[in-house]
């Protein structure tokens, strides 16, 4: 790698031995094992002159900005070596839906750091003064907090199929009449989804009310029933097809979920980059799914 890029940007094989330290045929050997690799050829004659042939020109460029990015995650590691403790507040949803299954990435770039993840039944809650950073479904605004958008977010009835074959026609807003409706803690999504869909709220006033989401995912996934939930964190079970959304209305889509640093920490490192990886991570999944659309 570091061959093709050195004779790429030297222009000439015997530069690149130069700036590599090594001899003009330890430069060609290493390139033509490459070629052997990528299946292409690297150099080309051209009269009297050897040179780099174009779409080895192209797969240099994109070794150097590799090499670089390496070079620069090594500086970094090595210059700050992050250690100690780090206290995440997350809703249960979000917390086992998208972050427990992605937040060994963080540990690998940061090995030397405890994670610590709680999770509370209040959605927006950030007065926990154990807590380092907050994420949360929704915001209270409070002093010497910053507040930063992560994503916005549907809600909307969810089922599987196999509970949603027992009915005769899927869209049909009486189903509703008869299917079993599965709660959080109380009725209010679904009374809330009903007006917006122009049902009386008062027959969202059935069915099962269980204490946390999780176990509202469950019974949905095992067909008991339908309930009030979320497309983002739900997407996996959308796109395989082991969740189907009968109807289009859905709630909250004017909120979502927001990252919230008390102001004592945006200068603690592994907050910082705490803070950065989740970003960034999110940003690769929604551009994971733009792709995959």
């Amino acid at each position: 790698m570091r061959a093709i890029e050195s004779v790429e940007r030297n222009g000439a094989l015997w530069r690149a031995a130069a700036e590599l330290n090594v001899t003009r045929s330890a430069v060609s050997h290493q390139l033509r094992l490459l070629e052997s690799d990528l299946g292409f050829k690297i150099l080309e004659r051209n009269g009297n002159r050897t040179e780099i042939t174009p779409r080895a020109r192209a797969y240099a460029e994109d070794v150097r900005r590799a090499l670089s990015m390496i070079a620069s995650s090594t500086a970094r590691v090595a210059q700050h070596g992050l250690t100690g403790r780090l206290t995440v507040s997350a809703p249960p949803g979000f917390a086992s839906a998208w972050l427990c299954l992605h937040i060994g990435d963080f540990l690998a770039e940061n090995p030397e750091v405890v994670l610590n993840v709680i999770s509370t039944h209040n959605l927006a809650d950030t007065n926990n003064p154990e807590v380092d950073i907050f994420i949360t479904f929704g915001q209270e605004p409070r002093a010497h907090l910053l507040i930063e958008p992560l994503m916005s977010v549907e809600f909307t009835p969810l089922c599987s199929p196999a509970y949603l074959s027992q009915f005769k026609s899927f869209n049909d807003l009486g189903i509703l009449k008869a299917a079993t409706l599965l709660h959080m803690n109380d009725f209010t999504d679904w009374e809330n989804w009903m007006q917006l869909s122009g049902l009386p709220p008062e027959n969202a006033h059935r069915g099962i009310c269980y204490s946390d989401m999780n176990i509202v995912h469950t019974a949905v996934l095992s067909g008991q029933g339908i309930a009030i939930g979320d497309t983002v964190l739900w997407r996996e079970e959308l796109r395989e097809g082991r969740l189907m959304r009968p109807f289009a209305p859905s709630l909250h889509a004017d909120t979502g979920y927001f990252l919230c640093t008390p102001e004592e920490n945006l200068e603690n490192q592994i907050v910082v980059e705490f803070s950065n990886w989740l970003k960034r991570r999110l940003e690769l999944s929604r551009f994971r799914r733009k792709r995959n659309a």
